[in-house]
């Protein structure tokens, strides 16, 4: 029987379990000088278990899905591989051919999730359609969305096959708690995992004195710390981007670092949770 270690992974609602830390590759793929240096750090998050791997089409015209195709080339049963769709690309038809794009520059036959990247005009009930196809060929396994509020969410339950999403991923982090309000609760109570990008807010939170008090206290470093209380919630993983090897490897320090209640108690008196619906926070 193998055994779970819960505290490093989250259920799919398949009841699939998938690292509760992965990988993003937002902004990778923009210098080719360091390419070779995004690769070999991808290779080494996976060699650390951080083998959820978080890319989409946006990112670099499709370089960043090149990038990540390199890195996983002879290790593709090792991945749990999520891409994205562009929403002026989610229609039924336009879906499917993005999907193939997709597929092609990451090299493999099938993404273990796939993504409508945020609401735009096309109607949801097309991508749906879309997303099932995809399924049903083989090409995707599950299906979700990303940037989808708690209104959009009820929209996309209430559609046909609409209650198959497998996650929603969203910004979140300490200085992003909007959706600790509403959104987050009610997915966690829906069984739906929320996957956190941005979980560092790119760095602007690092130099915070509480977070450079608490990683001093703990011997972490203040990403660690930023990271750790992102991933302490139930239902939450976090695909921090990282292109260099010594961060890659400060992310993964993040699974080790337990904050006490004292912590917790000092970060949400300098980050404090919301009291009112806040709107879904984006860059």
């Amino acid at each position: 029987m193998t055994v779970i270690e819960t505290t490093r992974t989250i259920v799919l609602p398949s009841g699939e379990y998938i690292p509760k830390l992965g990988q993003g590759t937002w902004h990778m793929a923009e210098n080719p000088l360091i390419r070779t240096k995004e690769v070999n750090a991808l290779r080494l998050g996976i060699d650390l278990g951080m083998s959820l791997i978080d890319t989409a089409e946006m990112y670099a015209d499709g370089g960043a899905e090149r990038v990540v195709g390199e890195a996983i080339k002879g290790r593709r049963d090792e991945i749990f591989l999520v891409s994205k769709v562009l929403p002026h690309n989610a229609t039924r038809h336009g879906t499917i051919a993005a999907c193939n794009r997709s597929l092609a520059r990451l090299g493999v036959d099938v993404i273990d999730l796939y993504l409508l990247h945020w609401r735009g005009s096309v109607p949801l009930e097309e991508t749906v359609d879309a997303f099932e196809t995809l399924v049903g060929a083989g090409k995707i396994r599950y299906w979700g969305v990303s940037n989808f509020d708690v209104a959009d969410m009820q929209e996309l339950l209430d559609l046909p096959n609409g209650a198959n999403v497998a996650t929603d991923q969203v910004l979140y982090n300490l200085a992003r708690r909007g959706i600790e309000f509403d959104l987050l609760p009610s997915c966690q109570r829906s069984g739906l995992p929320i996957m956190a990008y941005s979980p560092i807010e790119q760095g602007r939170v690092l130099h915070h004195v509480t977070l450079k008090s608490i990683a001093t206290r703990l011997g972490a470093t203040p990403a660690q710390v930023a990271l750790a209380w992102v991933l302490r919630q139930d239902g939450v993983c976090a695909i921090p981007q990282s292109g260099k090897p010594e961060h890659v490897r400060e992310n993964r320090g993040a699974l080790d670092v337990r904050l006490t209640s004292r912590d917790l108690a000092e970060l949400d008196e300098s980050f404090p949770p919301p009291d009112r619906k806040q709107p879904l926070a984006s860059h």
